[in-house]
């Protein structure tokens, strides 16, 4: 009998759907077929592979607001929210990626290290990994696992994704837009595990490579689980990421900006502003107009356009946040300014909230909070503001605030995180020829989006090739003797020597030793 997992409305609790648990065996049938169709998959041109995408692309362009509804329902963010960060960002990822697929994996030729070798020619090809699994999370269900999904398909891989279990009915969506394409069966594969048991599971079935963003703590783990099988893994873990505001910088922008990046998507965003360090010669006025601005939010149902944050998508994620709140005013922490909520019978309500007199032993500063929380901070100068910005674990992103471009990269260069925005924050993400990934215990070095997401799919193979016409052996090939070994002695003497009697002495010693070539 057939198991389901429902799908529910997070702010209405709503049952909007259910979708059918994957067996263990028919987990193994998936990768079985993955592995067959993969080889065919990979063997076509690029060109080929693209069309499936312009094809994808063109699916986002005319059923967005159905797919931005999709998201809003199950993850509860409002629709706005889901069409800028997930409907409209992927539908310009598909076209970036399908047009720029061929140069992004096309053979590149080495130049050739030394004179000596000249006769050998290199190049180095990008082969796919195979199958490659994906674990995606529940704050961007249709947008994060969309890119790796493009980029996997393009580089020539078979994909088994996992979405969040909270978020199912769109990680079903956003593979039937794939499937619609025509992809070739055994190319895309949606399985539906439990959570806790998906990362063991795609590892037994010997995954090529796996990508997972989520927490640091789920991060951990798998790579314990990785290092078994020796499995490459690709994390995005997350962040607690700084905004420095400088005395110079436009405030009302910055203010807009920092409520934008902390409440959009109700602060569920890996790169989300949760840190802002503010100059004190702007300080206060930086808080008086945050303080007016978030006064005015408007909080409830997500399919409701006048709304500007929605719910949080899990009661866990609720319980986190306000244990972080908790512990900030418990320290001394005030909150500046703190919304009601339009609706009080939706699930998952929380407030925008702002604080202030924040330091670095609350969790705030310390830990992602992963909701709609900002803490403001107040330094004495932008020296102080990049230190306390790189007193964290974690390094996803962060930016600087100032009308100083030139003053503001230097800044933005001391920044111990993957990504920096100048005079805005988080949405290159929505970049697709950016890379994506963080520093420090937000990743694990690896980099996805633009040509970067190509190389993670990807591994490196050089070809050599020799053009040296007739020769039969190199001069190191056996059997060995004593002049092969004073030509290796003076042969750097040719290239490098600081006289020209040293050079000829190299010169000698590689004459002497080229009829080996011709020797049979």
């Amino acid at each position: 009998m057939t198991k389901f997992t429902n799908c529910f409305n997070p702010a209405t609790g709503e049952n909007i759907g259910q979708v059918p648990l994957t067996t263990t065996e028919e987990l193994k049938q998936i990768f079985s077929k993955a592995r067959q169709a993969q080889k065919e998959w990979a063997a076509r041109p690029v060109n080929e592979r693209a069309r499936y995408i312009f094809k994808v692309r063109d699916y986002l362009v005319e059923n967005a607001d159905e797919i931005a509804t999709i998201i809003s329902q199950d993850n509860g963010k409002v629709k706005l929210d889901a069409m800028v960060g997930e409907v409209f960002a992927t539908a310009l990822a598909a076209n970036y990626y399908a047009k720029h697929a061929s140069r992004f994996l096309k053979d590149k030729r080495l130049q050739a290290g030394s004179l000596l070798l000249i006769y050998k020619r290199s190049k180095v090809i990008q082969v796919p990994y195979g199958v490659v699994g994906i674990i995606s999370p529940w704050n961007y269900p249709f947008g994060i696992p969309f890119h790796e999904i493009t980029f996997g398909l393009l580089a020539g891989n078979a994909i088994a994704i996992k979405t969040a279990t909270e978020t199912l009915a769109v990680g079903q969506k956003l593979v039937d837009i794939f499937q619609q394409s025509g992809l070739p069966e055994g190319i895309l594969n949606f399985v539906n595990i439990p959570g806790r048991e998906v990362g063991k599971a795609f590892l037994e079935n010997r995954i090529d490579k796996l990508f997972f963003t989520g927490s640091e703590a789920v991060g951990k783990i798998l790579s314990h689980q990785a290092a078994d099988t020796l499995t490459p893994l690709s994390l995005e873990l997350g962040g607690n990421d700084p905004m420095l505001v400088c005395p110079d910088a436009d405030i009302s922008r910055a203010v807009n900006g920092a409520v934008w990046a902390g409440f959009t998507n109700t602060g569920q965003n890996c790169g989300a502003t949760e840190r802002v360090y503010v100059h004190e010669q702007v300080y206060d006025q930086f808080c008086k107009i945050l303080q007016k601005k978030v006064a005015n939010f408007k909080i409830g149902l997500g399919t409701d356009l006048t709304n500007d944050m929605g719910v949080m998508t899990t009661t866990n994620q609720v319980k986190i946040v306000q244990e972080h709140l908790e512990d900030a005013l418990a320290q001394g922490a005030k909150i500046l300014v703190q919304t009601d909520p339009a609706d009080n019978s939706l699930k998952n309500v929380l407030p925008a909230v702002v604080l202030t007199n924040v330091n670095h032993k609350m969790r705030v500063m310390r830990e992602e909070t992963f909701g709609p929380v900002l803490a403001i901070m107040k330094v004495a100068d932008m020296e102080e503001a990049v230190q306390l910005a790189n007193d964290s674990d974690l390094g996803l992103t962060g930016s600087v605030w100032s009308r100083d471009r030139q003053s503001a990269e230097v800044l933005a260069r001391r920044l111990e995180v993957g990504a920096v925005l100048i005079n805005d924050h988080l949405m290159s993400h929505g970049m697709a020829e950016t890379p994506w990934g963080g520093f420090k215990n937000s990743g694990n070095g690896g980099r996805t989006h633009g040509q970067w997401g190509f190389e993670e799919m990807t591994q490196p193979q050089v070809i050599v090739q020799d053009y040296f016409p007739f020769a039969r052996q190199s001069m190191w090939w056996h059997p060995y003797n004593k002049n092969i070994y004073n030509a290796f002695l003076h042969l750097p003497k040719l290239l490098f020597g600081n006289s020209i009697k040293k050079r000829l002495q190299g010169l000698w010693a590689l004459i002497r030793v080229l009829p080996r070539y011709y020797k049979t």
